[in-house]
């Protein structure tokens, strides 16, 4: 949306059909807009590991940004409070913290490129992968051997280009063009290390 006025409305509009547990507005401000206990219609069609509902099993946050230029640094600190909380809350896992681009690749492109990922994993409130290590196999194995690590992490079954384009637009942005080793070595570092569908004690 163009801002946060324009944003609140639609989230307030019965017609709309969407809404979200929480709007954080572009001077940092966050409005509640959904209790926590009550489900909200943030995601839409989409999945995460086994779960398809992701309405259901979810706490929506909006942000208010066009998607083509940086989050301003007192929005990403509100951001930050906010999680720390929710995350505190319902004893919810930095891994199942996810964009609505990673639910539905393809259908959905928030929050984009320029939102830092990274810099919530290095508060714990995200994931982010390390080094990996490097995997040696023929350039025509490398999309099958891609969309098997990305199924472990918890993207959805969807194309290879949407599927590639929604993992680049969290853990590798600066990065164009053909899948390579080293979106496969980042796919399989996260895999390994936080598997959706490790034991639920943890969920």
């Amino acid at each position: 949306m163009t801002s946060g006025a324009a944003a609140l409305a639609r989230l307030c509009d019965p017609g709309a059909e969407v809404s979200c547990h929480y709007l954080v507005h572009e001077d940092g401000a966050v409005r509640q807009l959904v209790d926590e206990e009550e489900r909200a219609w943030h995601a839409g069609a989409g999945a995460w590991g086994a779960v398809g509902d992701v309405n259901s099993r979810s706490l929506g946050i909006e942000i208010v940004n066009r998607g083509d230029h940086p989050f301003a640094a007192h929005q990403m600190a509100a951001l930050i409070a906010l999680l720390g909380g929710i995350l505190s809350r319902h004893s919810i896992p930095p891994e199942r913290v996810i964009g609505h681009s990673d639910m539905a690749p393809g259908r959905k492109a928030d929050p984009g490129r320029r939102f830092d990922w990274r810099g919530l994993a290095r508060e714990g409130l995200s994931v982010w992968p390390g080094a990996g290590a490097a995997i040696e196999a023929p350039a025509q194995d490398l999309p099958a051997l891609f969309r098997a690590r990305a199924r472990a992490f918890g993207y959805p079954d969807v194309a290879d280009a949407p599927l590639l384009e929604a993992f680049r637009q969290r853990f590798r942005p600066w990065d164009h063009g053909p899948l390579c080793a080293a979106d496969l070595s980042a796919i399989d570092d996260l895999a390994r290390r936080f598997p959706v569908d490790r034991p639920p004690t943890r969920a």
